[in-house]
């Protein structure tokens, strides 16, 4: 369930973050100060991006297992603790993960936008985005699918309405051969 959640926060929180690219590009160009990258940090803390990113170490730990055990069966119980111990030794790379992200969020936003956008999803209401927006893009999408078929639906039944209109019914074509 944990996973769960740390996937829908991440999922609001690059919807949200992409659809405001457009307003931070001219931060693009500018240097990223100690301050500017701390508030990218705080943002990114905010969106609880950094939930996904603890999943990140066990979701591929499990997958390696998964994947030598069904290959050596009979050597489940060393390859379960190498991992393990092993992925352990790699925990502390997960900080390097952080880091790029809050360049990416600095290089997108300026300083100012970054703490506003810490500010709101600190917020009650940007909680329940986080918390909701993934189900509500959801459902929009499968209702903008469902009304885009009915829509090209509709329209091909209207053009070819309108063709009979302006051309009438054209012979069919057969196969047989004079």
């Amino acid at each position: 369930m944990t996973n769960f959640t740390g996937l829908r926060r991440f999922g609001a929180g690059l919807i949200v973050a992409s659809s405001l690219v457009i307003a931070g590009h001219s931060a693009l160009a500018q240097e990223l100060s100690e301050e500017h990258i701390a508030a990218a940090r705080a943002a990114i803390s905010s969106l609880k991006s950094t939930d996904q990113f603890d999943a990140v170490i066990p979701t591929a730990a499990e997958q390696l297992k998964t994947e030598l055990i069904r290959s050596n069966a009979d050597l489940q119980e060393v390859i379960s603790t190498t991992i393990d111990e092993e992925a352990l030794k790699i925990v502390p790379r997960r900080s390097d993960l952080e880091k790029e992200a809050a360049q990416i969020y600095a290089k997108a936003f300026t300083k100012e936008e970054l703490e506003a956008i810490a500010g709101f999803y600190s917020s009650g209401p940007g909680k329940k985005l986080i918390d909701n927006g993934p189900l509500v893009t959801r459902e929009l999408i499968k209702s903008a699918e469902i009304w885009s078929s009915g829509i090209a639906r509709d329209l091909a039944q209207n053009v070819n309405k309108a063709l009979q209109e302006k051309i009438g019914q054209r012979p069919k074509v057969t196969d047989e051969k004079p």
